[in-house]
């Protein structure tokens, strides 16, 4: 992009660059927050003021990193954070882009706690960057909790993001597969598992089948293989009335929760996301 000069010439052309390619389908906001990436400006100016000037080596690393967005890497894994329930989450290719979705999960987990001021333990099964039990952690001030994830990787990078959100001491992070070797009862279960069909990952979109992890991903050849390794150890490890909420794909709802009701759960429902997909289901541990 060796001709433009200026904030508001830089995101014009790479935002025409977007279109044609049809990558983005916010390709304005998209391209802002690339050039922020670029060139250490916020956001806001650049929207407000675009007769700043911009020099040559700014304009070369903006350049690089339209390359990388026009081969489909999802903005969130260029700039290296993605917001989440209204916090910032670092994130990368070792770990699935937190997605607003999974907000319902969050938000379900809150509406069936009685008290947000009690001690309460929480665990994350395949926590990846931390997102789902750092956002509860955020919101109730006396929880600690813990994450398992089976990549050492993500769990460097939760780590990263319970120390930069002030939440260090109160989220263990361990490697584990599911709920093996644990131990204790907890009041609150949670997990987004891989649930999509193993024969539909690679037909994903190219933002998602080629920058989010596989292990991330794939569920199995009918998606619902994490839910039944995870089913008896959510069933031994929650303690009595413990809430279990579990992000589940479209259609899966009915499945997953019968899942859960054959492991003692009750009082099952499914919360839907902003598309009005039942994206969440949420339960609890008989008394």
């Amino acid at each position: 992009m060796p001709d433009v000069q200026t904030v508001g010439a830089a995101i014009a052309a790479a935002t025409e660059r977007l279109k044609q390619a049809d990558v983005a389908e916010t390709p304005r906001l998209d391209a802002i927050l690339l050039l922020e990436q670029a060139s250490g400006i916020d956001a806001n100016r650049l929207r407000l003021d675009p007769a700043v000037p911009l020099t040559s080596a700014v304009v070369a690393a903006f350049g690089a990193l339209l390359q990388r967005r026009l081969a489909h890497e999802p903005v969130s894994k260029i700039v290296g954070f993605r917001e989440f329930w209204s916090l910032s989450f670092r994130t990368g290719r070792d770990v699935l882009d937190p997605r607003p979705d999974s907000e319902t999960l969050v938000a379900g987990v809150l509406a069936a706690i009685a008290d947000k001021s009690a001690p309460l333990r929480l665990v994350d099964f395949g926590t990846g960057s931390g997102c789902l039990l750092l956002s509860l952690l955020h919101e109730l001030p006396n929880a600690t909790g813990l994450g398992v994830d089976l990549s050492p990787a993500a769990l460097a990078i939760a780590r990263d993001n319970a120390g930069r959100l002030g939440l260090a001491a109160r989220a263990e992070f361990r490697e584990g597969n599911w709920g093996q070797g644990l131990a204790g009862a907890f009041d609150v279960l949670m997990s987004n598992p891989p649930y999509i069909e193993s024969a539909v990952v690679p037909t994903l979109e190219p933002e998602v089948a080629q920058y989010d992890p596989v292990l991330a991903l794939d569920g199995g050849p009918d998606g619902l293989d994490a839910y039944r390794r995870l089913a008896p150890d959510l069933a031994r490890l929650a303690a009595p009335a413990a809430v279990v909420a579990l992000e589940v794909g479209q259609g899966q709802d009915a499945a997953v929760s019968g899942l859960l009701a054959a492991a003692g759960f009750s009082g099952l429902s499914a919360l839907a996301d902003l598309g009005g997909i039942r994206r969440v289901v949420v339960g609890r541990k008989a008394a």
